[in-house]
Parts: C-alpha cells; structure tokens; sequence
C-alpha cells in the first residue's frame, strides 16, 4: 500500500518488532478467549516500540515478560525514532490499559485466560511534522483498502479466538469491529479509549470502562475484583 500527504511516513510494527509481537502472541494468544478487546492502532511510545497492543515499555516487560530485539523501520521519522524497549518515553493508554489489567487480574497470564488485546490496524501514520495521524482520516481511497485488510485480520482472528464479546477501545474500534463482524461472530460493545488527548479519560479512565463493562454485562470477568 502507498499513502499521499499528508501522511509522510508509515511504519509497521508486525515487521521491524515482530519478535516481540511473536512472543505476546505465542503466551498470552494460544487459547481460546471469552473476549477480544480491540485497539485501533499502535501508540508512538507504545506498541511502535514494543510491537505489543498498548506496548508501553515497561509493562511489557515488566507486567507481561516480554523483552525481544526490536529492529527499526526502513525510512524513520526524525522526530519519533524508534529506540526499541531502550524507550524511555511513557505512554499514558498504555499504562492505564495495562495498570487496569494488573489491578483485576494479579498478571498477565490470568488475564490471558479469558481475554486478549489487539490492534485492529498496525500500520502507525505520521505527518511532515511528526504528528500522528489517525487510520480514520486517511483519503477515502486509501481508507477503503486498509480496513478490507484489517478487515479480514479482525474477522480470522475472531475465527480463531471464537470470542464471547469483541469490546472496542474507543469508538473507532467498536465501529470497525461492528463493520467487520456484525453479530454473527460474537457480541460487540465498547469502552472509552484511555488517550490523555480525552478529558473524559484523564477523569478517571479504569473506573468508567469498569462501569462500562457491568453495563454490558461482562465483568465480572475473574480475577479479584472489580476491574477498576
């Protein structure tokens, strides 16, 4: 796939940190999942350094575990190297995500037992200036053949997963996972999306996609409490 300006530079995280992504996959993706939680694509400090969903560097490796050699994109922006899981910059989804996942689950491995967190799109976006660009406003024509794509990646892995809910992270990924697999594969709901660019996150993410789940009816999922 080609992409016109605005968008200058793409990278893709299932190439330059494939071992990284291998590994989450092979631990925390070989069974069977009551539910897929779904992210719309990967973070700059995030799953771009990491090759994990909501990749924050340390807990990747510290929470699940995973520490792999990461490689570097073929033609890399100035302004957002890729330094691998030598990146010392925070991502603040990232850390809430997984903040909330430890404080229900105890680990990864349990959280692993029911669910799995993926990346609808893989691909990472950006503008001359290094700003992000999200998959939704690409042009029209470029936008149609990605989500064919992501499309079909979604619906396999639902397939192999054989969910009981696909929760969406954010609005965009509910719609997609809406658009992609209807109710014939598996319920679909939605969350906040946990970005520190939404002022109704920064007022308290984990307990509002808490309470978001109850009103879906899926928590409590296990663990030791709430998922708060």
């Amino acid at each position: 796939m080609r992409f016109a300006p605005p968008v200058t530079h793409v990278y893709n995280p299932l190439d330059y940190a494939w071992r990284p992504h291998a590994r989450y996959l092979e631990r925390y993706g070989a069974t069977r999942k009551r539910l897929l939680f779904v992210g719309m694509n990967p973070g700059p400090f995030g799953m771009s350094q990491t090759g994990v969903p909501f990749g924050e560097v340390g807990w990747v490796r510290d929470f699940l575990g995973i520490e792999e050699p990461v490689g570097r994109p073929a033609r890399a922006h100035p302004k957002r190297p890729v330094e691998g899981f030598a990146c010392e910059r925070r991502e603040v989804s990232g850390q809430r995500v997984w903040g909330a996942i430890r404080e229900h689950f105890g680990s990864g491995d349990a959280f692993a037992e029911v669910a799995l967190i993926l990346s609808y799109c893989p691909l990472v976006f950006m503008e001359e200036s290094g700003r992000n660009r999200t998959p939704d406003k690409l042009a029209p024509a470029e936008r149609d053949r990605l989500f064919e794509a992501c499309d079909r990646h979604l619906r396999s892995a639902a397939r192999i997963l054989e969910p009981e809910w696909v929760v969406g992270i954010g609005a965009f990924a509910e719609g997609r996972a809406r658009a992609a697999l209807g109710e014939r594969v598996a319920q679909i709901g939605g969350i906040l999306h946990p970005s520190p660019a939404s002022p109704l996150a920064n007022r308290g993410w984990a307990p509002q996609a808490a309470a978001q789940l109850r009103e879906l009816g899926i928590c409590p999922l296990g663990g030791r409490g709430d998922f708060s």
